[in-house]
């Protein structure tokens, strides 16, 4: 299919999309901890199962939680064929465009800094690499490749040739005291990239969760939503066709990714190519069935909640980043009186309280138009 010289190309803003940046958004700022207070005061063991999820894999295995980050680059990588290749389509200049990702980039690389405490505690002893510095740096690159490609076929290469070097890399390239394939804190060659190229402190200790290596495999899963958005963009209308389209790519890179998996551990912390093809695949299926609901069905009268959350995602990121403790300590003063007397129930009403909060805050800002947008 060539996505780029169809006339009859549809160009409206996805409300799924948004929508479901808002639900992705939603467990890292405050979901995940409600669900294991709830566990916690309930007891129930079906809730326990699911608090389980809650929190990151040690290591290698996975966690719904793991997928919280790749699907928000997942969900910027669909963005990309309605905000560069609509644009070229009208004739912007290709180098206008450059500089606006570079912007992009650059603004999110130094919100990351800021977020690893760059005014609180200085740059002696900094963590250079963040979440958002490799959402910046992902995106970037996946748009440049979108740019500069004409025809679907031409980035499945690309794609294949980034998992391609990142497995040679992960699984064939010798670490120097630990030989090749080795999957571990310290012997990987993430690590060994991290800790010979990367400057500052390292998440990790021995590497760093979004060291140099995991930005690049971070564009593959960029790059794939960008092949999602253009199933979306191709032709005039929301289909059910369209969502059967995401359904089958889901299926079919959960299904690879599980069958690699036997022999290439799936670790996030290393953005393996297995981790990679299975929260690209989870992201296409969520974004079928969020895209088929809202955007085929129609069915949008409660989409509101997450879309508040979603249109404003860096927005509450680092406002909890920011003012967490101003967050809790507003939540207790002024439900308190219900927390205090509840037991175990206090801390589930307290996040809720911090939940509803950063909503109100958000839907003000919903309310008048705006939106910090990068």
């Amino acid at each position: 299919m060539n996505a780029e010289h169809n006339p009859n190309r549809i160009n409206e803003r996805l409300v799924s999309l948004d929508t479901l940046r808002g639900f992705d958004m939603l467990w890292i700022t405050g979901g995940g901890t409600l669900v294991v207070f709830l566990a916690k005061a309930t007891e129930w063991g079906w809730l326990n199962v699911i608090a389980e999820q809650m929190e990151h894999v040690p290591w290698a295995g996975f966690h719904f939680y793991d997928l919280i980050f790749p699907l928000f680059m997942f969900i910027s990588g669909v963005a990309i064929p309605y905000a560069i290749t609509g644009k070229l389509e009208k004739g912007t200049p290709k180098r206008e465009l450059v500089n606006k990702i570079t912007k992009r980039m650059l603004t999110l690389v130094i919100f990351g800094l800021l977020y690893n405490g760059a005014f609180e505690n200085g740059f002696s002893d900094l963590r250079y690499a963040s979440v958002l510095g490799q959402i910046g740096l992902a995106y970037f690159f996946a748009a440049l490749i979108v740019m500069n490609t004409k025809q679907v076929r031409t980035r499945l290469i690309w794609l294949g040739g980034i998992l391609l070097g990142i497995a040679l890399l992960q699984l064939a390239v010798p670490v120097p005291g630990f030989g090749a394939g080795e999957m571990t804190k310290v012997g990987s060659v993430n690590s060994w990239i991290d800790q010979h190229f990367l400057p500052g402190k390292l998440y990790g200790g021995t590497f760093d969760p979004e060291g140099l290596l995991c930005i690049v495999s971070a564009t593959a899963v960029t790059l794939m939503g960008s092949l999602a958005g253009a199933i979306l963009r191709d032709g005039k209308a929301a289909s059910a066709r369209k969502a059967g389209f995401l359904v089958i790519s889901g299926a079919a890179l959960v299904i690879v990714a599980l069958a690699l998996s036997t022999f290439y551990p799936i670790i996030k912390a290393m953005w393996t190519v297995p981790f990679d093809l299975l929260t690209a695949g989870v992201s296409f299926l969520l974004l079928s069935l969020f895209y088929y609901i809202i955007d085929v069905k129609k069915w949008q009268g409660w989409i509101l909640f997450f879309q508040v959350i979603g249109l404003n995602s860096i927005t509450i990121y680092m406002f909890v980043r920011i003012f967490g403790k101003s967050l809790a300590n507003i939540s207790k003063f002024f439900l308190g009186w219900l927390a205090n007397p509840a037991g175990d129930f206090g801390m589930v009403i307290l996040t809720i309280g911090g939940i509803a909060f950063e909503w109100l805050l958000l839907y003000y800002l919903y309310k008048k138009r705006i939106f910090l947008r990068v």
